[in-house]
């Protein structure tokens, strides 16, 4: 399918793995310009290297609003137009009990994973609304919808992501601008990598071993009994921006292999 978005400039925050280089990855292959952004120039430049066009790589801190308003400049700088913007940066945070995990717990997740896409919405929507064309994606979590009791500090900065950008939805759409969340379950990722060595060494096993009896205990709604793909969720994104994705607003999209156990978003 033509995404219909030959031309376009996208910015994509996160991108030197996972999610966020896929999506870059699937963008480009649309005929898109493209923008990356991640903490280390030093680890954006061998992503960008991967990718055609000699993508423009901004290494930014998401928890800045100069930063990120730079992010954008230097965006506009280079190319004169800012079109999709698509926020896949984030942390899980700590773990344990909701009371007995700190202030300063809430407040990192808070910090990176809602308020990051705050000052992202901020600094780039303006741009967009200029071009009456856009798309603003950013990446919740099937844990904004099923909340998992460990989880706090992570499930509560996905939720209020979720609330944010269907606030942010109501107004934008009569600028052009569509606004939506993807909330993938268990993706293939350094994050899920990292909780998995983790969950082998407590209980003595394989990592593999440890994604299956993971999967069986925790996510039994995932039947295929394996986890997601990072080209799974990317193509959804890139759906999302595309001129198909033109009638989607203010809609959070689960691609999480039947992780949620419910009906609703």
């Amino acid at each position: 399918m033509d995404m219909q978005i030959t031309g376009r400039v996208a910015l994509v925050t996160g991108a030197t793995q996972g999610i966020g280089f896929e999506t870059a990855r699937m963008l480009a292959e649309e005929g898109v310009t493209l923008v990356l952004s991640d903490l280390s120039i030093d680890d954006l430049k061998p992503a960008a290297e991967k990718l055609p066009g000699s993508p423009l790589c901004v290494a930014a801190d998401v928890t800045s609003q100069e930063a990120l308003h730079d992010l954008v400049a230097r965006t506009i700088e280079a190319h004169g137009q800012l079109d999709i913007v698509v926020h896949t940066a984030g942390i899980t945070g700590a773990k344990g009990h909701p009371l007995e995990v700190g202030d300063e717990d809430y407040e990192a997740c808070w910090n990176i994973n809602f308020m990051s896409s705050v000052r992202l919405a901020r600094a780039s929507i303006p741009a967009m609304r200029k071009g009456q064309w856009g798309r603003f994606i950013c990446i919740s979590s099937e844990n904004a919808i099923q909340p998992y009791w460990e989880e706090a500090v992570y499930n509560v900065s996905k939720a209020a992501l979720s609330a944010f950008i269907k606030n942010l939805s109501y107004d934008e759409a009569a600028h052009g601008v569509l606004c939506n969340t993807v909330s993938p379950a268990f993706v293939e990722s350094p994050m899920t990598d990292g909780m998995m060595e983790k969950r082998a060494e407590a209980l003595g096993v394989s990592v593999e071993e440890a994604i299956d009896s993971f999967l069986d205990e925790e996510r039994p709604g995932i039947v295929q009994k394996r986890r997601g793909k990072a080209e799974e969720v990317a193509a959804t994104i890139v759906f999302l921006a595309s001129s198909h994705g033109s009638y989607i607003n203010g809609s959070n999209v689960r691609v999480d292999g039947g992780a949620v156990l419910s009906v609703q978003n």
